[in-house]
């Protein structure tokens, strides 16, 4: 396995995105799965994750020609885009300081084959190097029960912004400072 880390620069990549997500919805998860591996809560269409790939290239690991997992970029201008996500947006708002340049992290997949390699890692230790020094804060949210994804995001230095319910399910919105000089070791 040699990983790269690039930004998505070509169509077939992001199709490739997309077929990933598509595997890792919760409707196309056992129960068993959901909580042992995690899983993905927004559904993208190419129209949209071409767009936000314009605006911000989203990060990806590539093992040859195969996505081996994505970390999408959602630059704030995409705030009224995806209806689940407006109330993030909101909450964000509310709770940076004015004028904090953050990008926020759509979401994050590992294809099954490629988890448990350091791959999530790798993916936000290359988001930090790109976005930086243009914006401060990288921020997401993690369904608060997808402890899989809670506990990997808090495991390389994400810390809780803020928490809130919308849609029925608890919502941790969390940021993670991209000027560092490495993400944290636990």
């Amino acid at each position: 396995m040699e990983l790269k880390y690039k930004q998505a620069d070509n169509r077939q990549e992001l199709e490739q995105i997309l077929r990933l997500q598509q595997r890792n919805l919760p409707e196309n998860l056992s129960p068993e799965e959901r909580k042992k591996e995690g899983f993905v809560t927004v559904r993208h269409d190419l129209d949209l994750l071409e767009r936000m790939n314009e605006a911000c290239g989203h990060i990806i690991a590539m093992d040859g020609g195969t996505l081996a997992g994505y970390a999408l970029c959602m630059h704030p201008i995409f705030a009224d885009n995806i209806d689940i996500l407006k109330p993030m947006f909101e909450q964000i708002a509310s709770h940076i300081p004015r004028g904090c340049r953050y990008m926020v992290m759509g979401q994050v997949c590992i294809d099954k084959a490629y988890r448990s390699r350091g791959i999530f890692r790798g993916l936000y230790e290359h988001m930090q190097q790109i976005l930086h020094p243009e914006f401060e804060e990288i921020i997401t949210e993690v369904d608060a029960s997808n402890t899989r994804s809670v506990n990997a995001h808090r495991a390389i230095g994400f810390r809780e912004l803020c928490s809130y319910t919308s849609g029925g399910h608890e919502w941790q919105v969390i940021q993670l400072a991209t000027a560092v000089q490495g993400l944290e070791t636990t």
